[in-house]
C-alpha cells in the first residue's frame, strides 16, 4: 500500500504488507535477478508450510482410524508438491553468470538449511509411524495389505504416502537438473557439498517399506 492509504480488509488479513516487505530491497540487490531468486523460495517455504499441516492433520486422522481422511490430506500435500515443482520452471531464467553474481549474497545458505523441508521431513516420518501402528492393529502386514482390497483405506493411504514420496524425487530431480543447467556439475554448493550429491538425493525414500513390498509381490509371482 501506499503511504497514507487506508489498508482494506484483503490485506488486513493477508498480511501483505509483510508480506511484501520480506524480500531485499532494489537498494540491496547484487544482481537484477534476486527477487527472482529470492521470491521463488520464499514461496517454496510457504507451500512447505502448508503440506507440513496437511501432513500433521493426517497423522492425527489416521491416528484415529480415519485412514480415509488421512489419505485425503495426504494428496493435498502430495499436490503442494507438484506445485513446487512447477514453480522452479521460472528458474531456468537465471543465466550462469546473473548467479554467479548473486550466489555470494547466500553466504554458505543452502537448500538442506529449508526450515519447510525440515518440517515435512518430519511429519511425514511421524506419519510412517503412525501407519505402521494401524497396520499392526488391524493385524495386517504389507504384503496382506497389497495383496487385499484396492479399496480399503489403509491401502489407499499407503498409495497417497507413495505418490508424496514419488512428488518428493520428482522435486530433488528437477532441482538437480536445473541447478546443474544454472552452475554445472562437479562444483561445490553454498556449503562446499559437490552439486553432484543431489543426483544421490533423488533415490532415497521417506517410507522404504512401501517401496520394497512392490519388489516382493513382484519377484514372488516369478
Amino acid at each position: 500500500m501506499t503511504s497514507g492509504s487506508v489498508p482494506t480488509d484483503y490485506a488486513l488479513y493477508m498480511r501483505t504488507d509483510e508480506l511484501l516487505a520480506l524480500q531485499r530491497t532494489p537498494e540491496e540487490w547484487v544482481h537484477p535477478d534476486e527477487p527472482l531468486f529470492q521470491i521463488t523460495h520464499q514461496s517454496t517455504e510457504l507451500w512447505l508450510k502448508l503440506a507440513t499441516t496437511q501432513l500433521h492433520r493426517a497423522v492425527e486422522e489416521a491416528g484415529a482410524g480415519r485412514a480415509g481422511h488421512a489419505e485425503l490430506l495426504v494428496r493435498r500435500a502430495a499436490t503442494v508438491l507438484r506445485l513446487i515443482i512447477g514453480q522452479l520452471e521460472i528458474l531456468r531464467h537465471l543465466t550462469p553468470a546473473g548467479f554467479a553474481r548473486l550466489r555470494p549474497a547466500l553466504g554458505s545458505g543452502s537448500g538442506a538449511e529449508s526450515p519447510g523441508w525440515q518440517g515435512l521431513r518430519q511429519a511425514a516420518r511421524a506419519l510412517g509411524r503412525t501407519f505402521d501402528l494401524q497396520l499392526a492393529a488391524a493385524g495386517l502386514d504389507l504384503t496382506e495389505l497389497y495383496r487385499g482390497d484396492p479399496t480399503d483405506g489403509l491401502h489407499r493411504l499407503a498409495e497417497a504416502m507413495v505418490e508424496l514420496d514419488e512428488r518428493i524425487a520428482l522435486w530433488r530431480t528437477e532441482h538437480y537438473k536445473i541447478a546443474t543447467r544454472i552452475i554445472g556439475h562437479a562444483v561445490l554448493g553454498t556449503q562446499g557439498t559437490p552439486v553432484d550429491t543431489l543426483a544421490r538425493l533423488i533415490a532415497h525414500k521417506l517410507f522404504p517399506r512401501l517401496w520394497a513390498v512392490r519388489t516382493q509381490i513382484t519377484e514372488a509371482g516369478r
